[in-house]
């Protein structure tokens, strides 16, 4: 009978939500894999007609797989009425959208769910998901909202803040009064009136509460409806990452709290590069690298893996990765615990440096915190307010896995202020960054008082990549990371609600220091 594709607009508290039904064949039941976005910006000027054919090629291969698609311009987003928000809406939309296909003719009781970074999120917020709700593949994306705003306390404005200011509202057509200096507003309470002219009470509330533990983030606002989404999900999920994708942290911890059953059926992927995997911009590319190019059409085998109509893709139950700089590549386990480390004194004696938050420290690429993958850090002494470390030459060939730690003693002339630290390997084309981890003072000693020694903890996402004999590893220790993380004010108390900054003197105790490697 040929195949369908039509438009829908689904009533949702007065707007109006486009939704296209792409279906193999009329007449027919089918398995619905379901896609919602808000990024379809060009849906706008498309009539409906031009809509209907746009989802028939743009999911071809869905179709002839057999599966119907459903698709839908999340609200106030393509053709979809209302003001986009993201987030708020995310949870009734979703199971809106389900409710209603699941009314249609062509439903064959077996729901599928498919997403990438937000358009994963989209899906991980109507959980707990219901009996029909077969399989799901959620790429590059972490269910926990507190890891999109904070590491340890420090607001991560690359990420969440810059993609927040695109999203909102995007089709009122209202100018949006933001640089990347808009988050050096003093007070920062005030973000939201001076960047959009008015207040946003879910995302005010966010920045003033920088506290993993603190009751907010046990609310809708603060995600507690997606953080769990995946841990008694019940059916198989496919869940991808990066090793420099900013939700890499988050993905992982996702697999591992998942209840055994679930994750026995389910797999997790990890490529070398970072959020959207792709080489572009790397400074070292490596071979066979790219999830999508070496295991091309995994997400439809995903599905078929699901409905126990093919074989996965992935193994099911194990980690799937790649170790950066080995000579094998992607590898298949179970993530096991390093059985040795090593720890290096970063030495040195000790060493001051002027931090300004007036001038932040400058940061290239996010690596697995913030957007913008990995970099080679700068030559030492770039800055006056860097302190670069190297570690001895490795004396063999070392496959080092699990999370590298470090330990900072320090002072300060300020009653609190940050300490950033990033860990590079010392590659012949340059010093290739790896991980980092920001905290401050406070957050290890709540009443520091100013000239006393603290001692600082980091631990950095894990890793696997392997060090060559002869080489080294570099860690670059600073206060600030721009435009990463909003610059510490050097006082204490709720960062958002600080109304003035000042230089501080930082101190590192080399001989104090360490880094701890761990390897197999």
């Amino acid at each position: 009978m040929g195949r369908t594709s039509d438009v829908y607009y689904l009533p949702a508290d007065g707007d109006l939500l486009a939704t296209v039904a792409a279906l193999p064949e009329a007449g027919g039941k089918f398995p619905a894999v379901i896609f919602r976005t808000p990024y379809q910006s060009d849906h706008v000027g498309m009539t409906d007609g031009e809509l209907a054919a746009w989802a028939a090629r743009e999911y071809a291969g869905w179709l002839d797989a057999g599966y119907a698609v459903v698709f839908q311009d999340c609200r106030g987003c393509g053709k979809s009425t209302g003001d986009s928000m993201p987030i708020v809406y995310e949870r009734r939309d979703s199971r809106a959208l389900y409710d209603w296909v699941r009314k249609q003719p062509f439903y064959n009781g077996e729901i599928y769910l498919i997403g990438r970074s937000y358009t994963s999120y989209v899906h991980m917020a109507s959980a707990p998901f219901a009996d029909d709700v077969r399989g799901a593949v959620f790429e590059v994306m972490d269910p926990e909202l507190y890891n999109w705003h904070y590491l340890n306390g420090i607001y991560r404005m690359n990420l969440y803040g810059d993609w927040q200011v695109g999203q909102y509202k995007k089709k009122s057509g209202k100018e949006k009064n933001y640089t990347r200096d808009s988050f050096r507003l003093l007070p920062l309470t005030d973000y939201t009136r001076t960047v959009f002219g008015e207040p946003i009470e879910d995302y005010d509330l966010i920045l003033t509460h920088p506290d993993r533990s603190d009751p907010f983030w046990d609310t809708p606002y603060g995600g507690s409806g997606s953080r769990d989404a995946l841990k008694n999900a019940g059916f198989p999920v496919l869940q991808t990452t990066a090793f420099f994708d900013i939700f890499f942290g988050g993905v992982l911890k996702a697999w591992r709290d998942m209840d055994p059953g679930t994750r026995a059926r389910s797999a997790l992927v990890i490529g070398p590069y970072d959020h959207a995997d792709g080489s572009d911009g790397v400074p070292i590319t490596f071979p066979d690298g790219s999830v999508f190019g070496r295991f091309p059409g995994f997400e439809r085998g995903w599905m078929n893996y699901a409905r126990g109509v093919g074989k996965a893709p992935f193994e099911p139950g194990k980690v799937t990765y790649y170790e950066l700089f080995s000579d094998e590549g992607w590898r298949s386990d179970d993530l096991p615990e390093p059985g040795r480390s090593v720890t290096f004194t970063l030495g040195g004696g000790e060493r001051s440096y002027i931090y300004d938050p007036a001038d932040p420290t400058p940061a290239k690429g996010g690596l697995s915190h913030n957007f913008g993958g990995t970099y080679f850090l700068d030559p030492p002494g770039s800055r006056s307010d860097v302190l670069t470390f190297r570690t001895p030459p490795f004396g063999e060939d070392v496959h080092a896995g699990g999370n590298m730690t470090a330990r900072l003693a320090v002072r300060s002339d300020c009653e609190d202020t940050c300490f950033y630290v990033r860990v590079a390997i010392e590659k012949k084309e340059g010093d290739f960054t790896l991980r980092d981890d920001i905290t401050q003072v406070s957050n290890f000693v709540p009443r520091y008082v100013p000239g006393d020694v603290a001692r600082l903890d980091f631990t950095f996402d894990l890793c696997r990549f392997v060090i060559r004999r002869g080489e080294r590893l570099r860690v670059d220790v600073s206060s600030a990371a721009f435009p990463q993380f909003v610059p510490h004010t050097n006082f204490r108390g709720l960062f958002s609600k600080q109304t003035k900054a000042r230089p501080a003197t930082n101190t590192v105790i080399g001989d104090g220091s360490t880094l701890m490697v761990r390897y197999y």
